[in-house]
C-alpha cells in the first residue's frame, strides 16, 4: 500500500493533490484518478438561487465543491450527498480542512434509498451524470464511469429525489447537457417542479451551447425565463472577464452575461476538462 501524504494536517492519499477553489481561501482535496470538479460546477454554484439562511441540499456531491462554494453565498446548513464512498470521505476531509464542519455535512448515500429528513430543504442544487447508460461506452475507472454514466441513478431518479427533498416554494437548481433539456421539463413538472430560469452556456459565441443551468420552484405557477447566455471565452481565445469574476468570487451570483470580445486570462482548473463530461 502507498503511503499516505500529509497537506499540513491534512491526509492527502498517494494520487490527490490540493487546488485553491481562487475564493474565499478556500481549498479543495482532487484527484485525477478519483474526480476532479469542472466548470459546470463552479456555474451551477453561482447560477442557484439559494436562500440567505436556512437549508439546502447538494445531490452528486462528489468531491463536495458545490457546498464548498455555497458557503461563501449563504449561511444555510448544507448537506451533500454522495453515493461513493471514496468521493464522499474526500469531501469531508475538504469540509474539515476549511473549517466548515458546523456548516456543511457530507452524507454518504443512494438519492433513490435517501432518507429526506423532516424538515425539507429550501434549496436543492444536483450536477448529475449526463450520459445514459449503453453497453460499452463506460470504460474509465468506476469513479469516473459513475460521474459521468448514469450507472448510479437516472434522470428521472435524481428528478425524484430532488423534487420530495424540497419545500413547496424552494428551488430545485440542476446542470445539464442541452439535449437532455426536453427531458429534465417534462420530468420535473411530472414531479411537480415548474420551470423558472433557463441558461444556455456556449463555449463562444458562435458555437451551439454544450451546457444548460435550469431552476424550477416546487409547486410553482407556470412561467419560465431564458436569460442572456453565458460565453466562456472571448474572440481571442481567453476567459471573459464576467467568467474571471466568477472564477474569483468577485462576482457571488452569476452575473448577466453579454456577448463580447473582451480579454481575459483566467485559471485552468486541474483534473477533467469541461468536455469530459460532454
Amino acid at each position: 500500500m502507498n503511503e499516505e501524504k500529509v497537506e499540513g494536517s491534512m491526509r492527502l492519499e498517494p494520487e490527490e493533490r490540493l487546488d485553491d477553489l481562487l475564493t474565499h481561501n478556500l481549498k479543495i482535496i482532487q484527484s485525477p484518478e478519483v474526480f476532479s470538479f469542472s466548470l459546470d460546477a463552479v456555474l451551477l454554484a453561482r447560477f442557484a438561487g439559494v436562500p440567505p439562511r436556512g437549508r439546502v441540499l447538494d445531490l452528486c456531491t462528489g468531491n463536495g465543491v458545490i457546498p464548498l462554494l455555497l458557503t461563501t453565498r449563504t449561511t444555510a446548513k448544507i448537506d451533500g450527498v454522495e453515493i461513493q464512498p471514496r468521493l464522499a470521505d474526500m469531501a469531508r476531509r475538504s469540509v474539515r480542512l476549511n473549517g466548515l464542519e458546523d456548516r456543511v455535512a457530507i452524507i454518504e448515500g443512494d438519492l433513490r434509498e435517501w432518507k429526506v429528513p423532516e424538515e425539507l430543504y429550501d434549496a436543492v442544487t444536483v450536477n448529475p451524470p449526463y450520459l445514459p447508460l449503453r453497453s460499452g461506452d463506460h470504460k474509465d475507472n468506476v469513479h469516473q464511469a459513475m460521474a459521468r454514466h448514469e450507472l448510479g441513478c437516472k434522470l428521472e431518479d435524481v428528478v425524484a429525489a430532488c423534487a420530495r427533498s424540497v419545500r413547496r416554494g424552494g428551488r430545485v437548481s440542476m446542470v445539464h447537457r442541452p439535449s437532455r433539456l426536453v427531458d429534465i421539463v417534462d420530468l420535473m413538472r411530472k414531479y411537480k417542479l415548474e420551470p423558472k430560469r433557463i441558461r444556455f452556456v456556449h463555449p463562444r459565441k458562435e458555437t451551439e451551447a454544450n451546457m444548460v443551468l435550469i431552476e424550477a420552484t416546487r409547486e410553482g405557477k407556470p412561467e419560465v425565463r431564458l436569460l442572456s447566455p453565458v460565453i466562456v471565452y472571448g474572440d481571442d481565445g481567453d476567459y471573459t472577464p464576467e467568467l474571471l469574476a466568477v472564477f474569483y468570487g468577485e462576482a457571488a451570483e452569476l452575473p448577466d452575461f453579454k456577448r463580447h470580445n473582451g480579454r481575459a486570462h483566467g485559471p485552468s482548473y486541474a483534473g477533467k476538462p469541461e468536455e469530459d463530461k460532454r
